[in-house]
C-alpha cells in the first residue's frame, strides 16, 4: 500500500524558513507529479508548488520568489524550502503524488496526512 509521510512541520517566526519533506513508500512502480499543497481553516485546500518527472516546477503565486521544491526520485522523497515566512502561511501542508502503484496499470492520486505550519507575528 502506498503511503506518503511529511515531516518538517512546527512553529516559526515570521521572516524565518522551514524545510518540508515527503517520503512515498510502498509497491510503486513510478511517480509522474509530485508536490505540496495547503490548507487553512475555512478556506480551500490550495496548490503551493508541483514538481514534474520532466523535472519542471510550478509555484503559486503567493509563494512565488520564497520558495523552492526538489524531488529526487531514487529516494522517493519531495522537499519544500520555504523562506520569509509570512503568517498567512500558516496552514496544514500536504504533500501530493501521482503515482502507478505495482500491480496496477493506471495512476492514482496519492496524499499524506499533512504537517502543521503555524507562523507567529
Amino acid at each position: 500500500q502506498v503511503q506518503l509521510v511529511e515531516s518538517g512541520g512546527g512553529l516559526v517566526q515570521a521572516g524565518g524558513s522551514l524545510r518540508l519533506s515527503c517520503a512515498a513508500s510502498g509497491r510503486i512502480w513510478s511517480i509522474s507529479d509530485m508536490g505540496w499543497y495547503r490548507q487553512a481553516p475555512g478556506k480551500q485546500r490550495e496548490l503551493v508548488a508541483i514538481a514534474t518527472s520532466a523535472g519542471s516546477t510550478n509555484f503559486a503565486d503567493s509563494v512565488k520568489g520564497r520558495c523552492t521544491t526538489s524531488r529526487d526520485d531514487a529516494k522517493r522523497t519531495v522537499s519544500l524550502q520555504l523562506n520569509s515566512l509570512k503568517p498567512d502561511d500558516t496552514a496544514v501542508y500536504y504533500c501530493y503524488a501521482h503515482i502507478l502503484q505495482i500491480p496496477f496499470s493506471s495512476y492514482d492520486n496519492y496524499w499524506g496526512q499533512g504537517t502543521q505550519v503555524t507562523v507567529s507575528s
